[in-house]
C-alpha cells in the first residue's frame, strides 16, 4: 500500500480539504476555509498545516468565540452543506469558543472545533495554561466541549485520525446529529510525524440522503388532518434546512391549512401570504396565538418546540389537541407525544401533497386566517410609524429598516429585545432574508454572525441590528470584516443599557434593577446613577468606538436621518455602523406568555402582584402525551 509521510496537523487539513458534500446532485466541497488564532498549542502544528494548504483559505479573527458564531451564520446560511473548520491553541482559547460551541449544538448547525490540548507525552508537564487533576492525568479544559458537543475526540497517537476524521464527517454531515464536533490534539501530536496510506486523502463525497417517512405512519397521519377541523402547520428551522419552501407552499395553498412561524423557521412563507399568520408563541401575533389556543391539530414542521414557540406549555389549549411531528430527528418528532413522521421535511411534505390532493379546510376557517393577517399587518403599519416624541421606539427603527432594504437583503440579530420584535414585526419577502440566532440567544452573536452570513452569500446586503449590551461584548469582528471585504450595514441601537432585561425585570416587580449603564451612586451605593453628577449615564462614545476598529460611522437619531443613513451606508463599499438612540420604555404588545420564575416571597409589593400573575398563567400550562 502506498503510503505519504505528514505529521498529524498535515494529514488532517489534507483529509478535511478532500470532504465534499451531495444532495440532490448538487456537489459542493465542505470546508468552506479554516478560521483560527495561532498559539503555542497549535502555530507548530495546525497554523503550519494550514500553511502549506494553500488551496485551504485561512482566516484570521479577533476572538475565538466570535469564530465559531462566523461559521454556524455561514453554515446556517447554506443549509449546513457548508461550514468552517475552528482551530485554536489550548486554554483560554480553546475555552473561549465553548459559549459559541454550545450555539451550534443547540441550533443543530455543523462547526468543527480543533483546538490545541496539553502534551501527550506528559514529560513536561505541568504546561503553560494546563488544568491539573489530582484524580486523572488524562483531563485538560477540553474535556468541558464533551457535553455541548455531538462528538468529541482527542487524538493520543497519529494512526487515530484514521478512524477518529470518518467519524468527523459522519456527524456533521448528518442532519439529525450534526452540530458541534471537537477535535482535540495535542501540541506535541499534533507536529508528530506517521507514514499515511495514500487513499486515505482521496476526494470522498457524503451524500445527504432525503429519508421518507414510515408508509403506516404517513397513512395515519394524513387521515388525522382530513378528520382535523382547525389545524395548524408550525414551521421550524427544518424547512429551511430541506429546502421545502415551495412544497410547504404547494401544501398550504392546496389544503388551506393556516401556517404560523418559530424564530428558526420565519419567512417559509411570505408576510402577506393570506395563509400567514406570522410568529407563535411567547413572542408570536394575536393571529397565531389565537389559532394555536384552538387547534386540534398542530403538525410541527422541523420544530423542536422550544418554549418560545410554546409559550411554555400554555399555547395549546384545545382539550383534544393532537400532534403530527415532521422532523429528520427522532428526538424532536417524539415531542408532546406527537405522531412521528421522521424523515426528510421536502420528502414528507412531498409526500403529502399527494395524499392530500382533494383535502380542503373549511371556508370560514381560511377567511379567518385571512382576516388575521391582514390585522396584524395593519398593526405593523401602525408601530412602524409610530412617531411618539425625540426618541424612536424599535419598532420605527425595524420599520425603517424593512420599508428601506430589498426584497433578497438579509436582517439579522440575537439576543435582547430585538428578536422578539422582529419575530413579530419584520415582512419576510424571501428565503434566508431572516436570520435569528434565538436557540441559544447568545449576546455576541450579531456581529460575527452577519461576517458568516455574508461570506456564505456576498451579492446579498446584510443588516445587523444590535443593542448597546451586545455590541460591547462582541465587536471585534467589524475588523475582519474590513480585513476581508466582507460588508455589513450594522444599526446599532443605544439603550443606555439591557433593555430587554430591563423589561422583563419591570415584569416580574424588579423595577429594572442592574440593567442600565449608570454609575454607582454614592449615597445609596446602588448603580441607579450618581446623584453627585450632572450625567447619571456612563459616557460611552460607541460612535468613535466603531470608528476606531475601522467602521465608517453614521449618527442619526430620528425617523428621518435614519432612513437617510441607510440610503449613505448602501452606497459606501465597507462595514458601515448607524448609531442611534432608542426608548428603552417604548415596547411592543405582547400576546403570549414566557415563564420566568418569580421569588415567592418578597418585602415588594411589586415582587407579590407578578407573582400571582405568574401564577395565574401558569394554571394555563399543559402536559402534552
Amino acid at each position: 500500500m502506498k503510503s505519504i509521510r505528514l505529521t498529524v496537523a498535515q494529514a488532517v487539513i489534507k483529509y478535511l480539504n478532500q470532504q465534499y458534500v451531495q444532495r440532490d446532485g448538487i456537489e459542493n466541497k465542505f470546508f468552506a476555509g479554516c478560521f483560527g488564532i495561532l498559539g503555542h498549542g497549535n502555530v507548530a502544528g495546525m497554523g503550519q498545516a494550514i500553511q502549506q494548504q494553500n488551496d485551504l483559505k485561512y482566516y484570521q479573527c479577533r476572538n475565538e468565540q466570535s469564530m465559531v458564531h462566523t461559521a454556524a451564520a455561514y453554515a446556517k446560511m447554506k443549509n449546513r452543506l457548508s461550514t468552517f473548520i475552528c482551530t485554536t491553541s489550548i486554554g483560554p482559547g480553546a475555552t473561549n469558543m465553548i459559549t459559541a460551541a454550545a450555539g451550534a449544538t443547540i441550533n443543530r448547525l455543523p462547526v468543527l472545533l480543533i483546538p490545541g490540548d496539553i502534551f501527550a507525552k506528559r514529560n513536561v508537564a505541568p504546561v503553560l495554561q494546563q488544568l491539573e487533576s489530582s484524580s486523572s492525568q488524562d483531563v485538560s479544559v477540553n474535556d468541558c466541549f464533551k457535553p455541548i458537543s455531538k462528538y468529541w475526540d482527542r487524538i493520543n497517537r497519529p494512526e487515530q485520525i484514521l478512524f477518529a476524521l470518518p467519524e468527523v464527517m459522519r456527524v456533521l454531515t448528518s442532519p439529525s446529529e450534526t452540530g458541534t464536533v471537537t477535535l482535540a490534539i495535542p501540541q506535541d501530536v499534533q507536529a508528530e510525524a506517521y507514514d499515511y496510506p495514500l487513499g486515505f486523502f482521496e476526494k470522498k463525497t457524503w451524500c445527504i440522503a432525503r429519508p421518507r417517512p414510515d408508509l403506516d405512519q404517513l397513512e395515519r397521519a394524513v387521515e388525522m388532518i382530513k378528520e382535523s377541523e382547525q389545524p395548524l402547520l408550525i414551521a421550524g428551522g427544518g424547512v429551511h434546512y430541506s429546502g421545502a419552501l415551495e412544497t410547504l407552499k404547494k401544501l398550504v395553498h392546496q389544503t388551506h391549512i393556516p401556517i404560523a412561524e418559530t424564530f428558526a423557521g420565519k419567512g417559509a412563507l411570505r408576510f402577506d401570504d393570506p395563509h400567514q399568520l406570522g410568529a407563535v408563541g411567547a413572542t408570536g401575533t394575536p393571529g397565531a396565538n389565537q389559532i394555536s389556543e384552538g387547534a386540534d391539530l398542530v403538525i410541527g414542521l422541523g420544530t423542536r418546540y422550544s418554549d418560545f414557540t410554546t409559550a411554555s406549555k400554555t399555547a395549546f389549549q384545545n382539550p383534544n389537541v393532537k400532534f403530527v411531528n415532521i422532523n429528520i430527528t427522532e428526538f424532536d418528532a417524539a415531542k408532546h407525544g406527537g405522531l412521528m413522521l421522521q424523515g426528510d421535511a421536502k420528502a414528507v411534505l412531498e409526500e403529502l401533497v399527494d395524499l392530500l390532493e382533494d383535502h380542503q379546510v373549511s371556508e370560514d376557517y381560511q377567511k379567518r386566517a385571512a382576516d388575521y393577517n391582514h390585522s396584524w399587518e395593519e398593526k405593523v403599519s401602525e408601530i412602524y410609524n409610530y412617531r411618539h416624541n425625540k426618541l424612536m421606539s424599535q419598532g420605527e427603527i425595524i420599520g425603517a429598516v424593512n420599508n428601506f432594504v430589498d426584497d433578497n437583503d438579509v436582517v439579522l440579530s440575537a439576543a435582547g429585545s430585538l428578536p422578539g420584535d422582529l419575530h413579530k414585526l419584520w415582512r419576510t419577502k424571501s428565503n434566508k432574508s431572516f436570520h435569528l440566532e434565538y436557540g441559544f440567544s447568545c449576546m455576541g452573536y450579531e456581529i460575527a454572525g452577519g461576517l458568516g452570513a455574508k461570506m456564505a452569500d456576498p451579492s446579498r446586503e446584510i443588516y445587523v441590528l444590535v443593542g448597546d449590551g451586545s455590541y460591547l461584548m462582541l465587536s471585534q469582528e467589524i475588523v475582519t470584516s474590513i480585513q476581508e471585504g466582507f460588508k455589513l450595514t450594522i444599526v446599532l441601537i443605544d439603550n443606555d443599557g439591557y433593555k430587554s432585561i430591563g423589561s422583563l425585570s419591570r415584569s416580574l416587580g424588579s423595577e429594572g434593577f442592574g440593567t442600565r449603564y449608570l454609575f454607582r451612586n454614592q449615597i445609596s451605593q446602588r448603580i441607579d446613577g450618581d446623584e453627585t453628577t450632572s450625567n447619571a449615564t456612563l459616557p460611552i462614545n460607541f460612535a468613535e468606538n466603531a470608528r476606531s476598529l475601522g467602521a465608517h460611522v453614521i449618527e442619526c437619531s430620528n425617523y428621518v436621518s435614519l432612513t437617510n443613513a441607510l440610503k449613505e451606508a448602501k452606497s459606501i463599499d465597507k462595514t458601515t455602523v448607524i448609531y442611534t438612540t432608542c426608548d428603552r420604555y417604548q415596547e411592543i404588545d405582547g400576546y403570549g406568555w414566557w415563564e420566568v420564575p418569580v421569588a415567592e416571597v418578597s418585602e415588594m409589593k411589586t415582587v407579590d402582584e407578578a407573582k400571582k400573575e405568574s401564577l395565574k398563567n401558569k394554571k394555563k400550562q399543559r402536559f402534552h402525551n
